[in-house]
């Protein structure tokens, strides 16, 4: 079962920050600023593998990608892993909600523009 951890660790942080920003850079992001709020599997990461799977959130929404990320803290490559860039994914998104908190200021963010919110809860999404 894949472990998903809210909290990056620190040896894999500068990758983790170089996967972000890049990804921040490419279209798909819809120029949003996203950040890592999540992390599956690091082990495999801390034990020598290039993939980060990272859970990403930003705007109004939150995503699962695998990044491969090679290099140095000078001159990482980051890619989309599996896959080349502007190709669609063959694998369906990954059916996590991000790790809890991820969308704290978000409700505090909609009280405050209307006067009430409905939230939808179906079959565990958000």
């Amino acid at each position: 079962m894949r472990q998903v951890s809210e909290t990056i660790p620190e040896e894999l942080a500068p990758r983790v920050e170089a996967a972000v920003a890049w990804f921040n850079s490419v279209p798909e992001s819809d120029g949003e600023a996203f950040k890592a709020t999540g992390i599956l599997d690091a082990d495999e990461a801390l034990s020598g593998s290039d993939e980060l799977q990272l859970i990403l959130c930003g705007g109004d929404r939150c995503e699962q990608h695998s990044f491969c990320v090679t290099g140095t803290p000078d001159a990482w490559s980051v890619e989309f892993a599996g896959r080349t860039f502007g190709q669609p994914s063959d694998k369906p998104q990954a059916d996590l909600d991000p790790p809890p908190g991820a969308r704290l200021d978000w409700l505090d963010n909609a009280l405050m523009q209307h006067a009430f919110v409905v939230l939808l809860f179906y079959r565990g999404f958000w």
